[in-house]
């Protein structure tokens, strides 16, 4: 379960078990999206967008405390990175036309989607909750 001890955070139980639900499905469909529609100019990126967003739903769903403790910094850094990395790598190596219509549109996903999500991570961190204003 991804709220155990925690039922007090977050939305009512209606929303944290449509989410619970719809999770993979939006994961899924984002790098469908992505994989489908990285011929067309923006594809990769509404992709990455939906994938994004599936980890918001998480945050928005769950509260702040709990996908915060799911979701460890240091993940989502290195999986920019490496996914950074491989994007370079593919870019420059002479094996680009061979393989680039597969890893192209994950990759896409992932350095999209992890950065709106590091984004939208640090704008809660920033932003002062209603105790803190007290």
């Amino acid at each position: 379960m991804i709220n155990k001890g925690y039922e007090e955070t977050g939305m009512t139980l209606i929303v944290k078990t449509v989410t619970r639900i719809t999770l993979g499905f939006i994961l899924l469909y984002g790098v469908y999206i992505a994989i489908n529609g990285h011929k067309s100019p923006g594809g990769g990126f509404v992709g990455g967008v939906i994938a994004a967003l599936s980890f918001v739903h998480i945050m928005l769903a769950f509260g702040k405390k709990v996908a915060l403790k799911r979701l460890h910094s240091h993940t989502l850094r290195i999986s920019i990175s490496i996914a950074a990395l491989i994007f370079l790598f593919m870019v420059m190596g002479p094996w680009r036309e061979r393989y680039v219509h597969i890893v192209m549109p994950l990759l896409e996903v992932a350095i999209v989607g992890g950065g709106l999500f590091a984004i939208f991570v640090a704008l809660v961190l920033l932003s002062k909750s209603d105790k803190d204003a007290e």
